[in-house]
């Protein structure tokens, strides 16, 4: 069986796999597992502890109440690749996923690879998202977004405009303070009480949110976990706070709906003008590769906790909400991982495996 994406949500579905002695292939765009993580701003690091943020069979290498860099999770992933011998091809990017009689071919430039099941194992946050007035800003604002922010050497001198006001609008809003003056654009967000650092948040609320709140309490088995899923529900600030943003300098303003006279117009009607524009405005699924009767009209999978009942064997696994507020979650994504892949070795029981050639994949 295929599973295209080796980022967490990947791994752990080949981990169970491989556990189970099912036969698998793990297809990465990236050239080095744990790129996805890489390549992300500098100054990130995970918003759950060490605790949490460790996939089946293999504990974080970090004390337990510590918060990770994103490089210090990249290196984890890379590691539990090795450690179990996961039958990961890296450099390899899905262009088309079709069907091929009763199973599936994966297509990715001239190579085939095949598969009785296939598990997507990508989040639905793919493509940074920036609204169609972007394009009118003038050609001197440098642009960039919450996927290509890096750190403040990118930007030119002057004021920086973040745009999108939850988490990670915040917490680059913080990484720019100290070197130029930040607006922050965007409704008020959630936050959860007190500090992240506070010894009742350590020592109480980050187990009761990650370990009951939001796998059990917020999932699609609950009235509650259904209303937040249909509203779009987004997560509360979690390490940056207003208070502290205020106390950097960074000016919060209204929500910015147009750009005229190539600036940037917020709600009440006035006009900033910066140096430097990050939208932090969301991100698109971006599945068109998915050539099945797989997705809705706006492109995102059609699928109840992850199984795709219109196309047999296919599933998806990582993304947002799959079946709790956990499930895009590193400490969530194992628990969808083993249901998933469970499920995939029993729609795949009655094939029996066929050789590989040396240009394709077939299991």
């Amino acid at each position: 069986m295929l599973v295209i994406g080796g980022g967490q949500a990947g791994l752990a579905v080949a981990h169970r796999l491989v556990q189970r002695g099912a036969r698998c292939l793990v297809l990465d765009a990236s050239a080095r597992i744990g790129d996805a993580w890489r390549t992300r701003w500098d100054s990130l690091r995970l918003f759950t502890p060490a605790r949490y943020s460790a996939l089946d069979g293999l504990p974080f290498p970090a004390p337990a109440a510590s918060w990770p860099s994103k490089d210090e999770m990249a290196d984890y992933l890379e590691q539990y690749a090795t450690h179990f011998a996961l039958p990961v091809r890296s450099g390899v990017r899905v262009d088309r996923l079709g069907r091929d009689g009763d199973g599936f071919v994966a297509h990715s430039g001239d190579a085939r690879f095949h598969g009785r099941t296939v598990v997507v194992a990508m989040s639905d946050f793919q493509a940074p998202r920036r609204p169609a007035f972007a394009a009118a800003l003038a050609p001197h604002i440098r642009q960039l977004d919450a996927g290509s922010y890096r750190n403040p050497r990118q930007l030119p001198p002057g004021p920086v405009l973040v745009v999108g006001a939850g988490n990670s609008g915040a917490e680059i809003a913080k990484d720019l303070a100290a070197s130029r003056p930040v607006l922050l654009a965007g409704r008020a967000v959630a936050e959860i009480p007190l500090g992240i650092t506070h010894p009742l948040n350590r020592h109480l609320l980050v187990h009761l949110l990650n370990g009951v709140v939001f796998p059990h309490l917020l999932s699609l088995r609950t009235p509650l976990g259904r209303r937040l899923h249909a509203a779009g529900a987004s997560a509360p600030l979690i390490r940056v706070k207003a208070r502290e943003l205020d106390r950097l300098g960074v000016r919060r303003v209204g929500r910015v709906i147009d750009a005229r006279d190539g600036r940037p117009v917020l709600e009440d009607g006035t006009q900033p003008d910066p140096a430097s524009v990050i939208w932090c405005t969301g991100f698109d699924p971006r599945f068109g590769w998915v050539d099945l009767p797989a997705l809705d009209p706006d492109g995102s999978p059609l699928h109840e906790r992850g199984a795709v009942r219109a196309v047999p064997g296919l599933y998806f696994v990582g993304l947002h909400f799959l079946s709790s507020f956990s499930s895009a979650m590193v400490h969530g994504v194992s628990a969808d991982a083993r249901r998933i892949a469970d499920a995939a070795i029993a729609q795949a029981a009655p094939a029996q495996a066929a050789p590989a050639p040396a240009s394709t994949y077939a299991g």
